[in-house]
């Protein structure tokens, strides 16, 4: 039975998408643990850092905690997702770089985005979505939604882990 359900959300995922287009699901993963809000471990060993977006750090304190809250309830451990990988497949870590999607065509790194845990983070050459994402980082911020309602993201997490604030 399992063997017929990898196959079977694969083609779903391959055949929908958010936009319209499908999304291009190159690989599967079956998330064991959450990292923190923007990475995953998949059963098996693979670490999935989720492509354009960055979170509060864990050490951040209840930021970095909310994030990964949302993130474990966007895809529990257990939740099986499409990877879809952009240009780069790997980064400095040796982490897999990818958008997530779930079984009912939502992408893991809008949700965040919707949810105001994340901010847009551009990495060349990987910019397939990221328009698509400054879109929903802006109406969160705009609605005030999650993070965005606080003065959490005054020190934007990629300045905090260089210590810049």
């Amino acid at each position: 039975m399992r063997r017929l359900l990898l196959p079977l959300t694969l083609l779903l995922l391959a055949c929908t998408g958010t936009t319209g287009d499908p999304p291009e699901v190159h690989a599967t993963c079956v998330v064991a643990r959450i990292v923190d809000g923007d990475t995953f471990t998949c059963r098996g060993g693979r670490r999935v850092r989720l492509l354009l977006i960055d979170t509060p750090e864990l050490s951040q304190g209840r930021i970095g905690t909310e994030a990964a809250r949302v993130l474990h309830r966007l895809a529990p451990p257990g939740t099986t997702l499409g990877l879809e990988y952009d240009v780069q497949r790997r980064d400095q870590y040796d982490r897999t770089l990818a958008y997530a999607w779930k079984e009912n065509r939502t992408m893991v790194n809008e949700g965040l985005l919707s949810a105001g845990v994340a901010e847009v983070a551009v990495y060349p050459p990987n910019v397939k979505y990221v328009e698509r994402f400054r879109e929903l980082r802006d109406r969160a911020k705009a609605k005030r939604v999650g993070l965005w309602a606080t003065d959490a993201f005054e020190c934007a997490p990629r300045d905090y882990r260089a210590r810049r604030c």
